[in-house]
């Protein structure tokens, strides 16, 4: 995977971050992901779904299947035997199988055939582990915050530390993510991702105001994987 962002880019983020940071207690995370998930076991059940169709119509409606490799083969009539008839049905199976795994394999048309749903339940799940991981439980007050936006899905996630949820309720981000994406949208990402820093700096200051003894706790730079 290639880095979707210049180190000038990245730098955009990283001083909207410090910034935002210099009026609240509060800590922000951002994390730019290519993808949430590979996504494997969708386009199995896809591949299982276009070779059980392909046998299923076979077995409704197998003449002009059976018309086709008459054809193939030199056109003259087959009688085809119980076996003969098995061994097509799951040869036409796996072609198609094969096929439809195949065709998968270009991005863009893997992605589009994953619904909106579950790449919103991989999404929030990829960015519930990398708050977990990078910023969960490791500032003195509990006030971390996690941007993260994942690319070939076109989602973004914000996941705050207990506290700060307590206090901010789910919808107060809203302003935030639709800052964030109507940039991104622009294909303006390191823009999008600064604007949405600075709505979530703005939020953090009113409930959780920077204090005297204060730390940068967490790294300020973007993180890219």
């Amino acid at each position: 995977m290639g880095r979707y962002l210049t180190p000038d880019e990245h730098k955009i983020v990283s001083d909207a971050v410090g910034a935002a940071e210099q009026t609240t207690s509060g800590e922000i995370v951002t994390v730019l992901a290519d993808r949430s998930d590979g996504y494997s076991d969708v386009a199995l059940v896809w591949a299982v779904a276009v070779s059980f169709t392909a046998m299923s119509l076979f077995a409704i409606l197998p003449k002009p299947f059976m018309d086709l490799w008459d054809r193939l083969i030199g056109g003259w009539m087959h009688e085809w035997t119980t076996g003969e008839l098995a061994g097509m049905t799951i040869a036409l199976g796996l072609i198609a199988f094969v096929a439809a795994w195949a065709v998968q394999l270009w991005q863009p048309l893997k992605f589009l055939l994953i619904p909106g749903p579950v790449k919103l339940s991989r999404v929030h799940d990829a960015a519930v582990k990398h708050f977990k991981v990078g910023a969960e439980r490791r500032t003195h007050g509990r006030t971390g915050v996690l941007i993260y936006l994942s690319m070939r899905e076109h989602r973004a996630e914000i996941v705050a530390d207990e506290p700060i949820a307590a206090k901010v309720p789910a919808e107060v981000w809203g302003e935030a993510m639709a800052d964030m994406l109507a940039e991104i949208r622009k294909g303006c990402v390191a823009e999008g991702m600064a604007a949405g820093v600075r709505d979530v700096g703005a939020v953090l200051a009113e409930h959780f105001p920077r204090g005297d003894h204060d730390e940068n706790e967490l790294p300020d730079r973007l993180i890219e994987v």
